[in-house]
């Protein structure tokens, strides 16, 4: 039966089977090692008998080789256990030719790392990221599920656009026109008015130009939104499953984060709230050029950090920065119940109160500059009895990015597309 690297401790003494790749080998004459990797880690192999130093002399780096052999205490530094192989069998050969080593002796730069990606995956780098990203999915889910929200699953393919705009991959549709979603706004806010608490991870799709290290053309998010609910219930929300988060990267990727170098802070809660209006003071205090009713840019994203602290929520923006969906603030018409949360000097969330009384709605899509006649399932949706509600979205590879500390998006994303990039 095939055992794996981490588990030799537990079978000291005994004939076991490993599997996996040869990371890197030592040929001492007579006394001859290999290191294994397979996906728990890795595990030393030593090879006495001289028949089996033919096979270990002819072996490259990543091919991939079974070892039948005894478990043994090793007098390594590195390996308390190893194997003493009695079988070397091997599985698959390697081009001698890597272009890119995943014992990461030398440092490639980005360009090689995302053309050879299935080799990046297999350096501690690339897979501590995506352990780490792995871990963020699940406590994502396992937080919402144990509140007892439904896991939806939109549709990619959609008629129009979902937040306005031109900026959609266009696809055939048989004989009709239809769309790459942009996000699964429209489609959860039903869910919600039906099911009360639903909850999303699935892929995007934004066709701009972008050229920035914190951009996609195709990303992940992942979605709540809630019935019965205001802004302030579902930042509760947004806050709570954000350290939830943290903290379960902090306490089961804590060898990942070493690997990265990296230390976790998990803030306290709640989160501070901070005011677009008290936003654009600050910064102007700071000496940066905004004013009222303007975005944010990345650089005064961050320097908002410096000021409002590691996270925080940026909330009451002006209705002309935010989707035709959002809430209209009560005490004043110029806001909306929009909200977003700040972390490390990077939006990674965000969200608003929407809204549910489909005259306001078709008049703010009109007020959008868009037809209202291209959202009649939408708006009708609310015609039928559709209480107050709210949600948001996180960012996958944004959160992921902060959290590892890598400076572009591309890294922390398995197979990025960009303008640019369709492959591999």
């Amino acid at each position: 039966m095939r055992v794996y690297s981490n588990r030799l401790s537990d079978n000291e003494g005994k004939r076991v089977l490993l599997k996996g790749w040869v990371h890197d080998f030592r040929l001492l004459g007579k006394l001859n090692f290999i290191i294994l990797r397979d996906c728990n880690g890795f595990a030393q192999i030593v090879v006495k008998d001289e028949e089996l130093q033919k096979t270990a002399k002819s072996l490259h780096l990543e091919d991939v080789i079974e070892i039948e052999g005894i478990v043994k205490r090793s007098k390594s530094e590195r390996f308390e256990f190893e194997v003493e192989a009695e079988k070397i069998n091997v599985i698959s050969k390697s081009e001698p030719q890597l272009p890119l080593d995943p014992r990461e002796v030398t440092k490639t730069n980005l360009e090689t790392r995302l053309n050879w990606r299935f080799l990046y995956f297999r350096t501690k780098e690339g897979k501590s990221i995506f352990r780490i990203q792995t871990e963020i999915i699940k406590s994502f889910r396992e937080y919402f599920l144990s509140k007892g929200f439904i896991e939806m699953q939109p549709p990619i393919i959609i008629a129009s656009a979902s937040e306005g705009g031109a900026d959609l991959f266009e696809i055939p549709y048989f004989e009709k026109r239809a769309y790459l979603a942009q996000s699964p706004q429209l489609y959860k806010q039903m869910g919600a008015i039906s099911f009360e608490k639903v909850f999303m991870i699935a892929p995007v799709f934004r066709a701009e130009k972008f050229d920035q290290p914190t951009h996609l053309n195709e990303i992940r998010q992942m979605d709540i939104e809630m019935a019965f609910a205001n802004d302030e219930d579902v930042i509760k929300e947004l806050e709570g499953v954000f350290v939830h988060i943290l903290k379960n990267v902090k306490e089961n990727c804590e060898n990942e984060l070493k690997i990265l170098n990296r230390e976790i802070e998990v803030p306290t809660l709640p989160l501070r709230r901070v005011k677009y209006e008290e936003a654009v003071e600050a910064l102007t205090e700071a000496g940066e050029n905004i004013e009222f009713g303007e975005d944010f840019s990345k650089t005064q994203e961050k320097k908002l950090s410096e000021i409002f602290g590691e996270a925080f929520i940026l909330k009451d923006w002006p209705e002309k920065l935010k989707p035709f969906y959002a809430m209209i603030h009560e005490n004043n018409p110029k806001l909306v119940k929009a909200f977003d949360l700040i972390y490390k000097g990077l939006e990674i969330s965000s969200g608003s109160q929407r809204i549910h009384l489909p005259d306001l709605l078709e008049r703010r899509i009109k007020e959008k500059g868009l037809n209202p006649r291209d959202f009649d399932y939408y708006i009708n949706a609310f015609k039928y009895g559709a209480p107050p509600h709210a949600g948001w979205s996180i960012g996958l590879e944004r959160l992921t990015m902060k959290i590892c500390g890598k400076e572009n998006i591309q890294e922390v994303t398995m197979f990025p597309r960009t303008r640019t990039r369709i492959y591999p």
